[in-house]
């Protein structure tokens, strides 16, 4: 069966205590070395000022976005979308409003690691105005695969015609 229409979908800033479970939930799915619910618990720490955003259908979170600000910089450490929801346009939806919002707060740059083997998620950031700037042989283990770098800088994106932060829904 086909997911409902992603504009059915909130996007909102994460709220651990309401949706820790169901991120960690999607993570196993998603991943084959998924992070445990105690890492993404500890990337929200106030201290290592998260920038984690998750869309919800109804009451049910859908995707997640979980990063860090550091300085000027997003370093986006986590990103799925369930599986019912995925190639629905869930996860360019939720990748446009997470750069607005990171964009708003002075965020000149963001970056983020991806599987080489992860094609759709290349192509997705892709779309948004990441570019490959780098690999790190080996860097994922189960199964074992190089990780791409990318970033996306707001100032490499402001001079195209249309950039995704122009474009996104707001945040609640």
């Amino acid at each position: 069966m086909p997911p409902p229409e992603p504009c059915t979908c909130t996007i909102a800033r994460l709220a651990p205590a309401r949706d820790l479970d169901a991120v960690a939930a999607i993570e196993a799915m998603t991943f084959p070395s998924p992070w445990s619910r105690a890492m993404l618990g500890a990337a929200l720490a106030p201290s290592l000022r998260p920038h984690a955003y998750v869309t919800r259908s109804d009451q049910t979170v859908t995707a997640y976005c979980i990063g860090q600000l550091v300085v000027d910089e997003l370093h986006i450490h986590t990103f799925a979308v369930h599986p019912t929801w995925q190639r629905a346009g869930l996860g360019r939806r939720l990748l446009e409003a997470v750069l607005r919002e990171a964009e708003s707060v002075g965020i000149a740059a963001t970056t983020l690691e991806v599987r080489r083997s992860n094609i759709a998620a290349q192509r997705l950031y892709e779309s948004g105005g990441f570019a490959q700037r780098g690999v790190r042989r080996g860097y994922y283990r189960v199964p074992p695969d190089d990780a791409l770098v990318y970033w996306r800088r707001r100032a490499d994106v402001a001079s195209t015609s249309r950039s995704p932060s122009s474009r996104s829904p707001s945040v609640s």
